[in-house]
């Protein structure tokens, strides 16, 4: 997992030790994510799955992509399609993809970016793979996270955000045995680039083996953490926890994670997505590619998206397919 990373975590900026009494946060529910399909094709795992929407808020749906390793011609995205009502995140861990949306946002991402699109009163988009990588193939591997928007923002003006790996901060625990990526939102302090309308902290951590991370957390955020990769323990309790597994916690004021001493042999270190945020407490009204607070708006969002309100596919480009 490239991602981004560093020759050498001691020299970045450490976590606190945390006091001895600290509330841990407890595990309130283990769940493993099913496989299924998106868009044309492509593997992913349904990371939410099982978990109840209260639990989640403010978001609603994340997916793993890949890991997967494809042959030439075999790399596949998604058809254009409309969003209403919040945000996607989509975090490339290894390969790349490609981004346009009908208000004219875009660009490429690779290891370690973040295309961060908030769909507001609505747009439409595509997420393909460069004609490079369909022709040569390769890894790839990614995620793909809603962010709920509270009812006020829902019909704000659609945005892009482009983010590169490097501007993501970086620190590690106390011993050196953590990387911890923040992309968005604040840990102990330090601020990722991402610019949210809800409150939120989302990290890409890497666990060397045999380590454990006391990571300090916003009490009035919910927090989950999801396994990209390897295997170990999470919470006090210490419950086992491997890849394709979220844990959603209960109160408390820090996280805390360990890595088994062994990992598989093609696996060096776990690899952690943790994810929290205030949450709304709104009604969520969800249908496909559109998150609203009532039936009545989830019917309006079709309408619109039948009449074309909701953006017209550039002229100038043409689905991958």
């Amino acid at each position: 997992m490239p991602a981004i990373t560093v020759d050498d975590v001691l020299v970045l900026p450490r976590l606190p030790q945390l006091a001895a009494d600290t509330k841990f946060r407890p595990i309130r529910r283990l769940t493993t994510a099913p496989s299924g399909y998106e868009g044309e094709g492509f593997p992913v795992r349904r990371a939410f799955a099982g978990v109840p929407l209260n639990e989640l808020d403010p978001f609603i749906h994340l997916d793993q992509m890949g890991e997967v390793d494809y042959a030439p011609g075999e790399p596949k995205g998604t058809p254009w399609h409309p969003h209403r009502g919040f945000e996607t995140v989509t975090y490339m861990i290894d390969g790349i993809m490609d981004h346009q949306d009908s208000m004219g946002g875009g660009g490429t991402i690779t290891n370690g970016d973040t295309q961060w699109m908030t769909a507001g009163q609505g747009i439409l988009h595509i997420e393909a793979p460069p004609e490079h990588l369909v022709t040569s193939g390769g890894l790839f591997h990614g995620l793909q996270l809603w962010v709920n928007l509270p009812r006020a923002a829902k019909m704000i003006e659609p945005k892009y955000q482009d983010i590169r790996g490097k501007q993501a901060a970086l620190l590690t625990s106390p011993d050196g045995g953590s990387l911890i990526r923040v992309i968005a939102g604040s840990i102990d302090g330090h601020d990722g680039p991402g610019s949210t309308f809800t409150p939120i902290n989302l990290a890409h951590v890497t666990l060397q083996p045999g380590a454990r991370l006391d990571l300090p957390w916003q009490p009035d955020y919910n927090a989950l953490v999801y396994v990209l990769a390897g295997r170990g323990t999470v919470g006090v309790e210490k419950r086992p926890l491997h890849i394709g597994q979220l844990a959603a916690h209960g109160p408390g004021d820090a996280i805390r994670v360990e890595a088994d001493p062994a990992q598989d042999s093609n696996i060096p270190a776990m690899e952690l997505f943790i994810m929290g945020g205030r949450p709304i407490r709104e009604p969520v009204a969800h249908y496909g590619p559109f998150v609203m607070n009532t039936r009545e708006e989830l019917a309006q969002a079709f309408e619109d998206f039948q009449k074309g309100r909701l953006g017209v596919i550039p002229a100038g480009r043409v689905p991958h397919t």
